[in-house]
C-alpha cells in the first residue's frame, strides 16, 4: 500500500473515531445540559416566589396598625401569614429582664434590647425597643427612657429567631445573645405565657433617653434572575458543543491539503512523494 494510501486511510480512521465521543461522555454531557436547563427553570420559578414575598411585605408595611393576635392563635402564627405586620400592643415593660442583643446597624455596632411587656391578661411580648451602642449597654446609662407606666407600642411583628446569628450560637448561661431566640429568652428570664414571636418598635415607639426605635431592615435579595441567565447561557454553549461533535456535515471544518498535479493517483504512484489530499477533521 502507498504511503499516500496509508495516511488517508489513518486520517478516515482518526476522524470516524473522533466522530463518535464514548458512551459515558455522551450521557455525561447530556445529563449536563438537562441538569443546567432545570437549574435556570429553578431560579426563574424562584424569582416569581421572591417577587411575590416583596409585595406581600411591602403591603403589610404598608397597612394600617392593628392589634398584634390574640394568644388563642398565637400557634397559627407564621412568617407566611404574620410576619413584617403593622400592629401595636400595650402593657407595662418589665425593665429588670431585659436582653441584649449583638447587633450591627447603619448606627454601628451595639445592642437590640429586648424588653418583655407585660398585658392586662397576663400575657407578655417581648418588644424590641431599638438599639444602643456599646458604651450604653447598661441600663443604668438609660434609666431616663425607661417608662414604668402603661405604654402603647406600635412596629412589626417578627418571627422568633432560634438559630442564631454572626454565625455563632446564643449561650444563654453566660447571657451572650447573637439572635432574637424568643423561647430561649423566655427561659433564660424565667417569662411564661409569653408569645412566640416579638415586635420590632418604630421610630414612633421611641421614648426619650432609651433605644433608638424604627430600625428594622427589610430587604430581600433577589439575583434570581441573574443566576438564570447564567444556566441557561451555560447550556446554550454546551449544546453548541454537542452540535458541533454530532451534527457533522457543514458543522465539520476541512483542511485543504495542496494536490499536485497529475491528481492522487499520480501521486500514490511515486514512492516517497507528498502527495495531497482533502482531509476532513471534526
Amino acid at each position: 500500500m502507498s504511503e499516500v494510501g496509508t495516511v488517508t486511510s489513518k486520517a478516515k480512521g482518526t476522524r470516524g473515531h473522533a466522530a463518535r465521543p464514548s458512551l459515558w461522555l455522551t450521557v455525561l454531557s447530556l445529563t449536563a445540559f438537562v441538569t443546567l436547563i432545570v437549574l435556570g427553570i429553578w431560579q426563574i420559578e424562584r424569582r416569581a416566589w421572591k417577587l411575590a414575598l416583596i409585595d406581600r411585605v411591602e403591603q403589610r408595611v404598608h397597612a394600617a396598625v392593628a392589634p398584634i393576635p390574640s394568644p388563642v392563635s398565637w400557634p397559627a402564627v407564621s412568617a407566611a401569614n404574620d410576619e413584617y405586620r403593622n400592629v401595636s400592643v400595650a402593657g407595662r415593660f418589665l425593665h429588670d429582664r431585659e436582653t441584649l442583643v449583638q447587633a450591627v446597624t447603619e448606627e454601628g455596632p451595639g445592642y437590640w434590647v429586648l424588653t418583655p411587656l407585660k398585658r392586662s391578661d397576663g400575657t407578655q411580648v417581648l418588644v424590641n425597643r431599638g438599639f444602643v451602642p456599646s458604651e450604653r449597654r447598661d441600663a443604668s446609662t438609660r434609666q431616663s427612657g425607661n417608662p414604668d407606666g402603661q405604654v402603647e407600642i406600635t412596629g412589626l411583628l417578627r418571627m422568633t429567631e432560634p438559630k442564631g446569628g454572626f454565625l455563632r450560637n446564643n449561650v444563654p448561661q453566660h447571657n451572650r445573645w447573637y439572635s432574637r431566640d424568643v423561647a430561649a429568652i423566655a427561659a433564660a428570664r424565667g417569662l411564661h405565657d409569653v408569645a412566640p414571636f416579638f415586635v420590632d418598635a418604630d421610630a414612633g415607639s421611641q421614648i426619650a433617653g432609651g433605644p433608638i426605635g424604627g430600625l428594622t431592615v427589610i430587604r430581600f435579595p433577589n439575583n434570581h434572575l441573574i443566576y438564570a441567565l447564567t444556566w441557561f447561557a451555560l447550556a446554550f454553549m454546551l449544546a453548541g458543543k454537542l452540535l458541533v461533535t454530532f451534527g457533522g456535515g457543514p458543522f465539520r471544518r476541512r483542511r485543504f491539503v495542496h494536490e499536485p498535479a497529475g491528481g492522487l493517483d499520480a501521486a500514490a504512484r511515486r514512492t516517497g512523494s507528498n502527495a495531497g489530499t482533502i482531509v476532513e477533521q471534526a
